[in-house]
Formats: structure tokens, sequence, C-alpha cells
């Protein structure tokens, strides 16, 4: 008797990728890092906000590396780690000002592209942008308010006045896709989407929360259908710092409260969720090819997710954002 395993498919989200070692157990070393910071073999990534400098390629993306002379006095840097041949890699968090007259025309949204770049390329990228994003809005301290200094080579923000640490917030959410007696698709839309735009739903763990009961909940929240518990299976998770969320992919079915045949009613509450209906695989490839609804990019987990239910890839040109 032979066992079949399902194929790793998760293994392919764009913004779960990664090369290089963290290393964090160097990034208390003052010494250390100042002078792999100033090594000439050592690679620093310029981002603000989402973006850093990217130059497009026939095969793939590849990041733009600025040398340490070019950045302004005032930079902060962050350590991200280093890959097999001991190359160290920074971050180095810009102004505005250094964005516009620097590497001008080459600055490409991490959201844009996270799925074109390669592997060591897309896990820099995002660590970068989720610190980078995390800095710049958690600059005083939460206790006393007193503005607060980069640590730990770039990983934590203390507090001169009380001592206390900081570290990066990241914000849990789930993401599923939910299925009926027929096997047809949960899809909707959000308000602030354009019409056509359909993806999974999704939402934030609340405090005191599991991840499996905010599937649940937030599912019933939004549409308006009850799940089975006992179906919500964890596939994989992805970054999404835009700004700080960490993106938990699960699927799950609905409760056998409901018929077999039954068309299962959706109720949006028309403020965060605008429209959502089910979909068989033969109306979304349709659909898609007409291009009626269109979906979520390679980049989200929201894409693989779909294509996971879906058994093929999408159509091209039907992707949103």
């Amino acid at each position: 008797m032979t066992t079949s395993i399902r194929p790793p498919i998760f293994s392919e989200l764009a913004l779960s990728r990664a090369e290089v070692d963290r290393l964090a157990e160097l990034r208390g070393d003052l010494d250390l890092m100042d002078a792999l910071l100033n090594d000439a073999k050592t690679r620093i990534l310029a981002v603000f906000r989402a973006e850093a400098p990217v130059a497009a390629h026939d095969e793939e993306a590849a990041l733009i590396f600025t040398p340490l002379t070019d950045f302004e006095e005032l930079t902060e840097f962050a350590f991200l780690g280093k890959d097999t041949d001991g190359i160290a890699y920074f971050a180095g968090f810009v102004t505005e000002n250094f964005a516009s007259t620097t590497h001008v025309g080459q600055w490409k949204n991490l959201r844009a592209v996270g799925a074109e770049l390669g592997a060591r390329d897309a896990g820099l990228l995002v660590s970068a942008v989720a610190l980078a994003n995390w800095h710049s809005t958690h600059q005083r301290c939460p206790r006393c308010g007193v503005e607060t200094i980069i640590a730990e080579a770039g990983w934590t923000r203390k507090c001169p006045d009380d001592g206390s640490t900081h570290f990066p917030r990241t914000d849990p959410a789930i993401i599923v896709m939910v299925t009926d007696h027929q096997d047809r698709a949960l899809l909707a839309r959000q308000a602030r989407w354009q019409p056509g735009w359909l993806s999974v739903l999704a939402g934030f763990v609340e405090a005191g929360e599991s991840a499996e009961a905010a599937v649940v909940r937030e599912v019933g929240e939004e549409s308006g259908v009850v799940l089975d518990p006992l179906t919500v299976e964890y596939l994989a998770s992805q970054p999404w710092p835009f700004p700080n969320s960490l993106m938990m992919g699960y699927r799950a079915r609905v409760s056998s409260r409901y018929g077999s045949d039954e068309d299962i009613p959706l109720t949006v509450d028309g403020v965060e969720i605008t429209h959502a209906q089910w979909m068989s695989r033969e109306e979304l490839l349709k659909a898609c090819q007409v291009g009626e609804i269109h979906l979520p990019p390679k980049v989200s987990i929201a894409h693989r997710l779909i294509v996971d239910w879906l058994g093929q890839p999408l159509p091209r040109e039907t992707s949103f954002r």
C-alpha cells in the first residue's frame, strides 16, 4: 500500500522565501556590527517605506545595493544577516529626499516586485520593509512617551528614560479558502476595491483568540456563513509587511447544518465587505477569461489559496493591484 504525499505548493509563497541567515545572536555585538557595516564586501539595501531600488532583468528582478558612502550622514541601519558566502547584508532607512534623488526611476514597491525577485532578494526586501515600517511608526516609548533610540542592530528600540526595550510589531491575521458541500469557493470584494476584484476572506486575530477561532469568527462576520470548526486546516504563513501583518493561510468547509444541495445564503455588512458569491471552478475560469473578475496577484498568499483549490494556474492578466 502506497501513501500519497500532498505536494508542498505553499513553498512557492513569494514573500516567505529567504536564503540569508539572520544570525540574530550577533546583533548585540556593536563592534562586530560596525566592522561588518564598513566591510567593502557588505551589501546595503536602501529602503523607503515599502520601496527599494530594483533592476529589471529578463528572468527575474534583482535588488540594487548602495555603497555606504552614498548614504546620508544620519541614516540608521539594520543588520539583515549573512548569506552562505559570508557576505553581510544591511538595510539603510533613508529619507524621502534620498529616495527622490538617488536611484531615480528604479524604486519599486515590494507588493509589485516581490514575486519577480529571487529567494534571497525577496527575503531581504521583506525584512527591510517590515523594519522600515515599524521604525517609522514606533519612535516613542509607549510607557512614557520619550523618543526611543534604535538598538540591537536595528531590531529593537530602547527608551533612554525608563530603559524599556521594544520589539518590532507583527499583527497575526488569518486568510481562508472556504468551500461549500458542492466544493464551490467563497469569494468576496472589499468596499475599497474596484468592481470585479475578488479574493478569499481574511481578518485579524483578536486579543486572547486562537487563529482557528478567528477563522470561524471572521467568516461568520463577513459572510454570514457558519463553518465546521473541525474542517479548519492550516496550510502556510506569509509575512505581509503592509505595514506589519503575518498572514496565516487556512482552508475550511461549511457546517453540516447546511444541506448538501443547499444554496447557502451570504450576508455581507456592506461596509467592509460589499459583495460575496459562491463560484465553481468552471465559473471562475470563465469569468477570468472574459475579464469579468480579477483575482489577487502571485505575490499574495490569497493567490496560492485560490490556485490550490482550482488545481491549475490562473489565466494570465487576471490579477488586480
